[in-house]
């Protein structure tokens, strides 16, 4: 593999909030930038209500990256969640995110309680993947 690193912007992906890429590439690993629950597409629309809906919407931009650079959940290693009203939302959050791994296959996660983050959303969640070594 090359050393050298890729970023990936990808078309189908939300709008990023901020100055980063989608997603970095270095040596078959694979950063994905913490999502917000923001819809692709369309930069005005307000944030869905609630931690359940925020959380599905984080998941589902975060796949949008992945399929993009060809990848899917179960090349995920490692997740790290951002959430504002920890003890309020972390049991919801924690059902609706394991509903999109595979049983018994979850991916190494820390879960972090934070005064505020951007677009007054109350989940953001990061990837890193592992891309699999060809065959």
């Amino acid at each position: 593999m090359s050393s050298s690193t890729k970023f990936w912007m990808i078309e189908d992906a939300p709008t990023p909030v901020a100055t980063f890429s989608h997603a970095t590439e270095r040596d078959g690993w694979v950063f994905v930038t913490g999502q917000m629950p923001t819809t692709p597409g369309d930069d005005d629309a307000p944030l869905p209500e609630g931690i359940e809906a925020q959380t599905r919407r984080v998941m589902d931009n975060l796949i949008i990256v992945l399929k993009g650079m060809g990848l899917g959940l179960q090349d995920v290693v490692a997740v790290r969640a951002f959430l504002t009203e920890f003890k309020r939302d972390y049991d919801a959050m924690n059902v609706l995110y394991a509903s999109y791994f595979e049983p018994g296959k979850l991916p190494a996660r820390t879960c972090i309680g934070v005064t505020g983050l951007a677009c007054d959303a109350l989940v953001e969640i990061d990837f890193i993947a592992r891309r699999p070594a060809a065959a």
